[in-house]
């Protein structure tokens, strides 16, 4: 860097005096150093995304699609109507998406499905009992059990129930990237034994048991959903603890007085390490390029997280922090990758920011500066669950590749307000 970071520098003298007989007269300040915060303020979210499912009645189907990353897992649950507190569902854990060796999973997937009993009431013969939901007098009605949530075949309640391919059955199609399709036939008109299939709830998830632990009491309304019908409670829960959640790649920075030493706006970026540092989150190339900017009075990699030791991204509340000096006529830009994703960065407008107004330091909350930008070095993916995101490939630089013009994120997908992802606060001495 061509100005040393030194808390030697905020000695600088802040006004001027003649000799005692003049007036002392202040002087706007004209050098400073600035420590620049960039916190990932995110709220954490345990599953990527969820939903619910309408009621299935005999001889109907229904379909759902959702994106999901390598690694992401199903799980789901509806009741079997015709029953006091039994449901359909995958083991615990779900259903993974992916097999071992990275391809999607497609098919019939009935096999999978499990009969669950909630532990919540007590069961009655299936399709005959007075508190089962088609003939209850209100919700709730039957006798409390003040059990776990087992697999009914586990209970030895001493009733018979249909195979789960006498009333359901379900298949999963790839539809190519990240995108699938689930399909819930109702197939109990084929058999005595005819049920509807209640109202459900579906989450996509990386680990966990998103709707319930086998063996443990049921939680987060999936009594309602395995007594009655009523798939709101466990559907809120999972809704307000699904969602996009990314972590923020080690950036850079730069100072200087003209030019765009970053990138330029609507401009194919000029391979100066734009890519990697937007692709895979490397900031070393494009730091290095700086070097050679004569503009370029100061630079440097933010790679550490406040309170942490080595480099790392920031993931929901944790920050960056880096500090250098700038004199008046000086700008600030800084560029860190949206970890889930494949070429987005954020940055301000590829000039920068001033750091002096009228000789006074720029601080406080910048935020509002800051843009998401597409370095337009990689086809974007479905954010959170592109397989060539960083998260998820199997090494750098490894998606699909465009030669397009840098530019503020403008695609098909939908991604959160950069004030929704960051903070941005300048402070000066």
């Amino acid at each position: 860097m061509k100005k040393i970071l030194s808390l030697a520098a905020a000695g600088a003298l802040l006004f001027s005096a003649c000799n005692s007989d003049d007036d002392v007269v202040m002087n706007p300040i004209q050098k400073g150093v600035f420590t620049v915060r960039v916190e990932n303020i995110q709220t954490g979210k345990d599953f990527f995304r969820s939903g619910i499912s309408d009621a299935v009645g005999p001889g109907g189907s229904l379909s759902f699609s959702f994106n999901a990353g390598k690694g992401s897992r199903l799980s789901f649950a509806a009741m079997l109507a015709q029953s006091n507190d039994l449901f359909y569902g995958f083991a615990d854990t779900g259903l993974a998406l992916y097999d071992a060796n990275g391809d999607p999973v497609s098919g019939d997937v009935t096999s999978e499905i499990m009969l669950w009993d909630a532990g919540t009431e007590v069961n009655q013969e299936p399709g005959a009992g007075a508190d089962q939901a088609p003939r209850q007098a209100g919700a709730n009605t039957g006798m409390d059990e003040n059990g776990t949530v087992r697999l009914v075949t586990d209970v030895m309640d001493g009733y018979t129930y249909p195979a789960n391919s006498e009333v359901i059955q379900m298949s999963l199609a790839h539809d190519g990237g990240s995108e699938f399709t689930v399909t819930i036939n109702n197939v109990s008109d084929m058999y005595a034994f005819q049920s509807p299939i209640a109202p459900g709830v579906w989450v996509v998830h990386n680990s966990g048991m998103p709707v319930f632990t086998a063996n443990q009491v049921a939680a987060n309304g999936l009594e309602g959903l395995a007594e009655d019908g009523e798939n709101a409670g466990t559907g809120m829960f999972l809704a307000d603890n699904s969602g996009y959640v990314s972590p923020f790649a080690p950036g850079v920075f730069s100072v200087s007085t003209v030019g765009y030493p970053l990138f330029i706006d609507g401009e194919v970026q000029a391979g100066n390490g734009l890519e990697k540092l937007a692709e895979d989150g490397d900031p070393g190339d494009l730091d290095t390029y700086l070097n050679g900017l004569s503009s370029v009075f100061g630079h440097g990699v933010f790679s550490e997280p406040v309170g942490q030791s080595g480099g790392a991204p920031i993931f929901p509340g944790d920050a960056f922090e880096f500090t250098f000096e700038a004199t008046e006529g000086d700008y600030l830009n800084l560029a860190t990758m949206l970890g889930q994703s494949n070429d987005i960065f954020a940055a301000f407008d590829d000039m920068g920011i001033a750091l002096f107004n009228n000789g006074i330091p720029v601080t406080g909350d910048v935020t509002s500066m800051l843009k998401l930008w597409d370095a337009g070095t990689e086809v974007n993916e479905y954010p959170g669950a592109g397989n060539n995101q960083a998260p998820r490939q199997a090494e750098p630089n490894t998606g699909d590749t465009e030669e397009v013009k840098v530019m503020q994120v403008n695609d098909e997908f939908t991604y959160p307000a950069v004030n929704d992802l960051l903070k941005v606060t300048i402070s000066a001495n």
